[in-house]
């Protein structure tokens, strides 16, 4: 058998499982909607989480931002002090 022939075949099978697997969903047969359902609040739930991370991570940024802001002005006002009394 050469590879033409050989990969006809293979095509040939893939059509026809393809063409089945659509005939089988079509008339309910094999309901995938359960699993979607189940794959869908999986992803709701990962969303959820992820969507807390950010929060805590922004929120510690802000933090963050803020007591840079704060030293900043303690160094401003050092300098200014120092140089009225130089």
């Amino acid at each position: 058998m050469n590879d033409y022939l050989k990969n006809g075949l293979f095509l040939a099978a893939g059509v026809a499982i393809g063409a089945l697997g659509a005939v089988a969903l079509g008339k309910g047969k094999l309901s995938i909607r359960p699993a979607m359902a189940d794959l869908l609040s999986h992803g709701m739930d990962l969303k959820e989480k992820t969507a807390a991370v950010l929060e805590r991570a922004k929120e510690n940024i802000d933090d963050l931002m803020a007591e840079a802001k704060h030293a900043k002005e303690s160094r401003e006002d050092k300098s200014v002090a120092e140089g009225e009394t130089a």
